[in-house]
């Protein structure tokens, strides 16, 4: 809005706007703006919360040490939310459909995760909407962005193409080009892209909720992928450095420069609150909204691929998951872990919480340069 007004309205009229027609510019606002709504309202959000009683349950078979936590303002995510999407709202270019699909994932993905944290509250429990429901209504929000970008890719706005790490020739496209003669069978043409992009966003989504297990850790890692993801954003959709990188250069991603600029930013105010010991947790409304904004940014810039990079402890987090309940499973019982997600393994083996927080913060640091230097190294 402050975009449209400053830069399209007056900006005829008062040169000194024409600053406001700058994408850093607009981000490093964009980034700020969301800072100080993150810590300006979060004593605010933690009163209420606290005031409507709606506090943490803690599962009994995880760590004893946690058991203390019961009773912390949740919920916190609603904070992470207003602290992304009013400065997206204020400092982007609205008529930008990417950025709309941006806010649509963050909104839905929120809501599904409120309507989880709402349950839990007022049936004082540590189960929400049942884990069926929840990823059917992950898999139909993810859905709608598939088919959304089917649209644009119709439109001549988005690219089906895969960028492959490392093979810069190596360009796969996901739509099936036989079955589009086909006037019966075209719409099939497009199943393997929209199956790809609800595998990456839902995954993306769960990825994060499973990693938000202590105190700062999940937020910390998000900073550290928001980060990544503001800079692949940002050459992905400028030409010049697009050109350089042989990238395929997609204009319309540009602005959601400033949406990964706002979601920097309002992780850091979060981490304010959520640093340990914690007054407020964000909740599955934060985990999953943060998770599947993500997803979707990486499948818009085309860097689905990298994403196992720019959220590796995520990646690691979900992965532990998968092989716990696979070896308990198919080995009658028996576990890999001490505990899943990987985090409580490690407080198990007699590491403080302080000390896997700093040292997963790392990890994840070591992983988004990784990420980053692929761009060079193709």
């Amino acid at each position: 809005m402050l975009y449209w007004l400053l830069y399209q309205k007056l900006f005829p009229y008062f040169k000194l706007f024409r600053i406001f027609r700058y994408l850093t510019f607009r981000t490093a606002f964009a980034s700020l703006t969301a800072l100080l709504i993150g810590l300006l309202i979060g004593p605010y959000v933690i009163e209420r919360l606290r005031e409507f009683q709606i506090g943490q349950y803690i599962r009994e078979e995880g760590p004893k040490a946690h058991q203390k936590k019961a009773g912390t303002p949740t919920m916190g995510g609603v904070l992470i939310c207003i602290s992304i999407l009013v400065p997206t709202l204020l400092w982007s270019d609205l008529s930008n459909p990417m950025v709309w699909l941006a806010i649509f994932s963050t909104v839905a993905f929120g809501a599904i995760g409120f309507a989880d944290d709402y349950i839990k509250v007022v049936h004082r429990r540590n189960l929400g909407l049942t884990a069926r429901a929840k990823m059917a209504y992950q898999i139909l929000a993810s859905t709608v962005i598939a088919i959304a970008l089917v649209v644009l890719q119709w439109q001549g706005s988005y690219s089906t193409h895969l960028i492959v790490p490392f093979f810069k020739r190596f360009r796969p496209d996901l739509v099936i080009d036989s079955l589009l003669h086909s006037p019966h069978l075209w719409p099939l043409a497009f199943l393997p892209f929209m199956a790809f992009v609800v595998t990456v966003i839902v995954g993306s989504s769960n990825a994060v909720n499973l990693t938000d297990g202590l105190d700062g850790l999940a937020i910390g890692c998000t900073i550290i992928a928001a980060g990544a993801l503001t800079v692949l954003t940002y050459v992905s959709g400028n030409v010049v450095f697009a050109d350089y990188l042989e990238l395929q250069r997609m204009p319309l991603v540009s602005e959601l420069t400033i949406f990964c600029g706002a979601m920097v930013g309002a992780s850091i105010g979060f981490l304010w609150y959520n640093a340990h010991p914690a007054e407020i947790f964000m909740g599955d409304v934060g985990s999953l909204a943060l998770g599947g904004a993500i997803g979707t940014v990486a499948i818009i810039i085309k860097q689905e691929l990298l994403l196992p990079f720019i959220g590796g402890i995520f990646v690691l987090e979900a992965l532990s998951v998968i092989l716990q309940v696979g070896s308990y499973k198919l080995r009658h019982g028996k576990r890999i872990f001490k505990m899943a997600p990987l985090h409580h393994h490690f407080e198990l083996l007699g590491w403080s919480e302080s000390k896997v927080i700093a040292r997963f913060w790392i990890g994840a640091l070591v992983f988004a340069l990784f990420a980053l230097t692929t761009l060079k190294l193709r």
